[in-house]
């Protein structure tokens, strides 16, 4: 793809995303009709659809970006922000705070507190465990992974069997994802610094993310320093990761459709596919708080992290049938970078 048709796609992806965007900001549905319609929100919701709309975006792009670092760093199509265990840490973080609060008789923390503890907790964990050679291994990484996320996972199912329902029925809504209309002060100012600063280290290195697709040996033999290299991906990945699962829960399969969407759309160069990766992200949680929005099952809205998996897992799979992930490490474009 030259360069022209790649700023042609990138766009049309912005002109898509601000048109979702607005979109969520102009859905409104009245309370005793049910109709759906579009109008400017009065003052008094303004800054509940803001802060929605926004937190859907910068959610979105943050994860996308996160899935794009760790399919690089681990050299792995199928990779995703739960091969960290982000998820799983933060869920035993909220759960751990809740087993604490009910058997001490104290009040919970707020609720992204515990869960940005436990999901920097597994992130640490999985690195270090992942290391070969004083840098992280692509393959030890996953597999450490997936055992931190399986022994995260049985944590919860004990402490749930430990607290009373009404906790447990708060736990399970916030694990199935959501987008708030209420967010901590400063949330959404802090989520932009760290997508900037992510974004930022991704356009600088992003020739060093072209060679982590190569073989170590071929990426050391072109001066990329993998290591240092695998290892940033892997830090902003899982901070990235835990701000969103801190404020939103889980949201699953955003972090690994967004990325291959992407490039299937401008190819596998990192120079391209870090803004392309960053607006579909954007727009596929915005897009499913839309359908949130618009869908009522008369007993309220479903949560959006079953939208994005619904949604999701038959979108990878159509992509994978296209056959969109066979050539994902582009050896042409990193040859030629």
């Amino acid at each position: 793809m030259t360069r022209g048709e790649s700023r042609r796609v990138l766009a049309l992806l912005l002109v898509a995303t601000v048109f979702v965007g607005l979109i969520r900001m102009l859905l409104d549905r009245d309370p005793l009709a049910g109709g759906l319609g579009l109008a400017w929100p009065d003052a008094q919701w303004r800054a509940f659809r803001m802060t929605a709309t926004a937190t859907a975006l910068l959610t979105g792009a943050m994860l996308g970006v996160a899935g794009m670092l760790l399919q690089a760093a681990l050299r792995n199509p199928l990779a995703s922000p739960s091969v960290l265990g982000v998820s799983s840490g933060a869920g035993l973080g909220v759960m751990a705070a809740l087993f604490a609060s009910y058997h001490l008789g104290v009040g919970a923390p707020p609720w992204s507190v515990p869960a940005l503890a436990g999901a920097a907790t597994a992130v640490l964990v999985v690195v270090l465990l992942g290391r070969r050679h004083g840098w992280p291994d692509p393959v030890s990484t996953i597999l450490a992974g997936v055992i931190v996320a399986t022994m995260c996972g049985a944590g919860m199912v004990l402490l749930q069997g430990l607290v009373p329902d009404g906790l447990r029925g708060r736990f399970l809504a916030w694990a199935l994802g959501t987008v708030p209309e209420l967010v901590p002060r400063g949330a959404i100012p802090a989520m932009a610094a760290l997508l900037g600063v992510g974004a930022l280290w991704s356009w600088i290195n992003h020739g060093r993310l072209d060679a982590l697709l190569l073989d170590h040996a071929s990426a050391e033999a072109i001066g990329a320093r993998p290591g240092p290299a695998r290892l940033g991906c892997l830090v902003l990945a899982g901070i990235l990761t835990a701000v969103t699962v801190a404020i939103c829960g889980p949201l699953g399969f955003v972090g690994l459709v967004a990325p291959h969407v992407a490039r299937l759309m401008v190819g596998p160069a990192h120079r391209t596919l870090l803004p392309a990766t960053l607006l579909c992200g954007a727009m596929l949680v915005c897009g499913a708080d839309v359908l949130r929005q618009a869908i009522d099952l008369g007993s309220g809205r479903l949560p959006v992290g079953v939208l994005t998996t619904l949604g999701g897992g038959p979108l990878f799979l159509w992509l994978l049938r296209r056959g969109a992930g066979s050539d994902w490490r582009g050896g042409r474009d990193v040859a030629s970078m």
